[in-house]
């Protein structure tokens, strides 16, 4: 059986996640989403092969969703140009052709298949990801006067410094400084060359490589770029007073996340100046600043 694993035909709905590069590439608990599905595949006895080297027999994977690989192994039995579909009738693969509009046969699948088509569901993929870690894996160092109340990932050459906590499943990459007094909590994921400061509370998050999140800080809920300075005293909300879900506003439409607690999307590059205030459900596009004081109560793309 082979396989090839393609960019999706929507990412531009995930952005700024996916401004300036693939949704491929974006880090799930700390490995790249093709790895991580590239992985699975071939546990299942899939070969993945480079698009150029597709045959008839080569099934077509938009990384869209996370689909049970049973589905997948069905669809590599059927003829060439048969497209896979979810219940929902969301296409997930295709087998044979270039593209899935010269496709003439159909099936569907009942399988469990989560998408990944808008920036809360790769938030919820992370956590689902990091929550199978199973064994901890230390090669930094963790002072003996922090606590960890969970399974804990922690890459070479980072360092737990006195006072944190970590509660939850929570993968570190390498050369990260975590606190002092740092929360980490919830199935988070930090990137390499991260720091975290003192007093920082970090929930349920997804954090880029090259982030630094100063001090009196608090990350709820969010997916942080790669190279963001978040300035001292920002706080993201997660949670609306009225208790109803979040939306969010993607290709001009108002969308519900099903969310009770969503904070914010930020792209690369972005700085926020000192005591800035992130309301739930916005996005920061890759580059941008805020002013010490600033409040961010729409998208700001």
């Amino acid at each position: 059986m082979e396989i090839v694993i393609q960019n999706p035909l929507h990412e531009e709905l995930c952005a700024p996640i996916t401004s300036g590069h693939h949704m491929t590439d974006i880090d799930i608990g700390n490995i790249s989403l093709k790895e991580l599905v590239a992985t699975e595949l071939r546990r299942a006895g899939f070969s993945v092969i480079d698009l150029a080297d597709c045959r008839p027999s080569t099934v077509h994977l938009p990384l869209d969703h996370w689909i049970d690989v049973g589905a997948l192994c069905m669809l590599s039995r059927e003829d060439p140009g048969t497209c896979l579909y979810d219940s929902e009738g969301d296409l997930v693969a295709w087998k044979g052709c270039d593209s899935p509009d010269q496709c003439s046969n159909k099936m569907v699948t009942e399988a469990n298949c989560f998408r990944m088509r808008y920036p809360w569901e790769i938030l919820q993929l992370n956590s689902q990801v990091v929550a199978t870690i199973d064994e901890p894996y230390i090669q930094g160092e963790v002072s003996p006067l922090a606590e960890v109340d969970g399974i804990l990932h922690l890459g070479e050459g980072s360092r737990i410094l006195p006072g944190v906590v970590i509660e939850g499943n929570v993968t570190i990459g390498s050369n990260c400084k975590i606190g002092p007094n740092a929360y980490i909590r919830g199935d988070t994921s930090i990137g390499n060359s991260c720091i975290i400061g003192n007093a920082v509370e970090v929930k349920n998050s997804m954090i880029g490589p090259n982030t630094e999140i100063a001090h009196l800080s608090y990350v709820g809920d969010s997916v942080i770029g790669s190279h963001v300075k978040l300035g001292a005293g920002t706080l993201i909300a997660n949670s609306r007073h009225d208790g109803k879900n979040h939306q969010l506003l993607v290709d001009k439409e108002l969308l519900d996340t099903g969310l009770e607690k969503f904070g914010a999307i930020i792209g690369d590059g972005v700085k926020t100046g000192v005591n800035t205030v992130i309301y739930p459900g916005r996005r920061i596009g890759n580059g941008r600043t805020t002013m010490p004081s600033s409040t961010v109560d729409r998208d700001m793309i």
